[in-house]
């Protein structure tokens, strides 16, 4: 359970994007130089791929080039130096999914920034569902089905995750305490790996994105019982949220836009305004859907809350994991 202290905190995100500035303008001729969209991981991952949709639209929207830096290492300190240690001007941003202020704060004594004071946020932009694929072999076709299977073989089925402290292996560990499931778990470094174990049999079950899955779906080398989001996802209609049996449970990873604390409201307002126009573009969600990733589309408030509900989720399954920071 989240410490009272640690949700005070969280909540403050909220607080201080909705904090009032009484006759705060956009400066004239905002923006009048490039932006810069920082995230704290290398090419080709989940908050890039959004960053890069985002920039691209977002570059015709403002009239000035939209620039994202890859900024990874030290578990987001080095992205939050890009940001923190210039001016809090509306010209740098950060572009991350949620493990920076829901997980890596539970998981670390020591992070060189302040989840909580040193960010506000902007927009959140997308989320990207995992799904809970099964090899073939485990014989269950059903997410019920699996439940009794797991059930009626406690401490033999194996999981994998892209690594301790990952979205995957923290939704599995909440599913295992929703359910009181006994499972192994088998920590890989990224997709890459856990997912060609599970078609060769290495494991039996993993959490995963729909499109590291959809080709061995086709072909009926995995199978898929569940998903992680709240509700249902248009990739895979036909396969049902655990939110159905579980209110509330979301895992589901959400990626947006925040700013260096004292960042001008008037101006993290108008950012808000337009990256959420620009999420909601038909273009921008067809990008969005070839990657699995769904367009959301909210200001502050709606960030802000959606990380503190986020955090609440995975402090409690990081406690069920017994995961201890390091």
């Amino acid at each position: 359970m989240m410490s009272l202290s640690r949700c005070v905190a969280v909540l403050g995100l909220v607080a201080a994007a909705l904090a009032p500035m009484a006759g705060a303008q956009v400066p004239a001729g905002y923006p009048s130089k490039p932006i810069r969209l920082v995230v704290p991981y290398a090419a080709g991952g989940l908050p890039d791929t959004v960053a890069r949709i985002l920039a691209q639209r977002l570059q015709e929207r403002v009239g000035q080039s939209v620039v994202v830096e890859n900024r990874p290492g030290g578990n987001g300190a080095v992205a939050a130096a890009a940001l923190l240690q210039g001016p809090a001007d509306g010209y740098t941003f950060l572009v991350t999914d949620g493990s920076m202020f829901s997980i890596n704060p539970k998981l670390y004594t020591k992070l060189g920034y302040n989840a909580a004071k040193d960010f506000m946020p902007v927009a959140i932009v997308a989320r990207a569902p995992l799904f809970l694929a099964l090899n073939p072999a485990v014989p269950a076709n059903s997410f019920a089905e699996f439940v009794a299977y797991v059930r009626a073989n406690p401490g033999k089925v194996n999981y994998g995750s892209s690594g301790i402290g990952s979205t995957h292996q923290l939704t599995m560990e909440a599913l295992k305490s929703e359910y009181k499931l006994d499972m192994v778990h088998v920590p890989f470094k990224g997709t890459g790996q856990s997912v060609p174990a599970l078609v060769g049999g290495q494991i039996e079950v993993l959490w995963s994105a729909y499109p590291s899955l959809a080709g061995f779906v086709k072909d009926n080398r995995v199978k898929l019982v569940a998903t992680n989001a709240g509700k249902r996802s248009p990739q895979a209609p036909d396969i049902p949220a655990i939110a159905e049996q579980v209110p509330g449970f979301d895992f589901a990873p959400i990626i947006g836009v925040l700013a260096p604390v004292g960042t001008p409201k008037a101006i993290v307002d108008k950012v808000a305004s337009e990256v959420v126009a620009v999420v909601k573009m038909p273009e921008t969600q067809k990008q969005f859907a070839a990657s699995g990733i769904e367009s959301v589309g909210g200001g502050p408030e709606e960030y802000g809350k959606a990380i503190a509900d986020e955090t609440s989720h995975m402090a409690k399954a990081i406690d069920a994991a017994g995961i201890k920071p390091e």
